[in-house]
């Protein structure tokens, strides 16, 4: 299959074009494709999902520079790209730039992104140069698509995918990948001071001072407790203070753990119910200036519905909490 030919996309099957997704992934000959995706939740779903594509080796990444990226994409093909912050449009067209020139010097059979604002940098260009998509929408957007997912759709660049029951329409079902998980009641008896590891992302530029608040509020916080802060910096913490830790102190500090704590960031909750984590999920507000809007809310709703979590408020955090969070762990679920 050719990514590049003479052909013009009619609007009827491009429209469409989501549908053919599944042909391109599944096929017996590998495919050479584009994926497209911010770091953090966009960047780990895209990696889950692309485990049960057929790709080829050839196939190449888009995304940031990041702990993150250099550890899920090791030995991969990936093409880094700046920064491009929520709502960056400005930032998007540098993305654009360089998706045009990538794509200038090599054919692709498909690009997938799963957003954020770099696939409204991206997708135009592939879309320029006759390429074939498609957006897959957040898990976290349970009720619906983000801004990214609205202007594409009305864009009409690419073929829509949306991991809940809202789709519809052009919006295309695939499974969502936070499904492929439960949880497991275990008997540990924890013994003593309670080994934290809290992990707030690494965002810019939000803070998530209510969290590091609400975890001292606990009184369980101590000299055992590892903290990633991001860019929330503190100088009042008891423990291992770190603002951004590599991807292999990260997996040794939740593992090590009695409890996580956690944002209600999809790629770190994808991360720690992989290995096997019952997190304590809370999410960023807005009207805290904790994030770009109130999103990470539908993520804890969502976790908590699967029982894969202990979901708190911030302000509301409890000693309680962490314990519960002690009594569970996740396993894949049986197809």
């Amino acid at each position: 299959m050719s990514a590049h030919n003479d052909t013009r996309l009619t609007e009827g099957p491009w429209l469409d074009a989501s549908g053919d997704l599944e042909k391109i992934v599944h096929a017996r000959t590998p495919s050479k494709l584009l994926l497209v995706a911010s770091t953090g939740g966009h960047l780990a779903q895209l990696v889950k999902f692309s485990r049960r594509w057929n790709l080829s080796e050839d196939s190449v990444w888009i995304t940031f520079d990041s702990p993150q990226s250099r550890s899920l994409l090791e030995g991969r093909r990936v093409e880094y790209v700046p920064y491009v912050p929520p709502r960056g449009f400005r930032e998007a067209l540098v993305a654009s730039r360089r998706a045009s020139e990538i794509l200038e010097r090599e054919r692709f059979d498909w690009a997938v992104s799963t957003g954020a604002a770099l696939a409204l940098g991206v997708l135009p260009a592939v879309r320029a140069k006759g390429l074939r998509s498609t957006y897959i929408e957040s898990v976290s957007r349970v009720n619906g698509p983000s801004l990214t997912g609205k202007l594409l759709h009305a864009s009409r660049l690419t073929g829509l995918r949306s991991q809940h029951a809202w789709a519809n329409g052009r919006w295309k079902p695939i499974p969502s990948v936070l499904s492929h998980y439960e949880p497991v009641a275990k008997t540990r008896d924890i013994g003593g001071e309670l080994k934290m590891f809290v992990t707030l992302g690494t965002i810019r530029p939000y803070r998530f001072d209510s969290l590091v608040d609400g975890v001292l509020g606990t009184g369980l916080a101590s000299e055992r407790t590892v903290w990633q802060l991001g860019v929330t910096e503190r100088d009042d913490l008891p423990g291992s203070v770190h603002q951004q830790m590599a991807a292999e102190a990260f997996k040794e500090a939740a593992l090590n753990a009695d409890v996580v704590v956690t944002h209600a960031g999809v790629g770190t909750i994808l991360e720690l119910l992989e290995w096997g984590i019952h997190p304590v999920v809370v999410a960023r507000k807005s009207e805290r200036g904790e994030h770009v809007d109130n999103h990470q809310a539908q993520i804890t709703a969502l976790v908590q519905s699967l029982g894969v979590a202990t979901v708190a408020d911030s302000q509301e955090l409890t000693a309680a909490d962490l314990v519960r969070a002690t009594q569970f762990s996740t396993t894949e679920r049986r197809a």
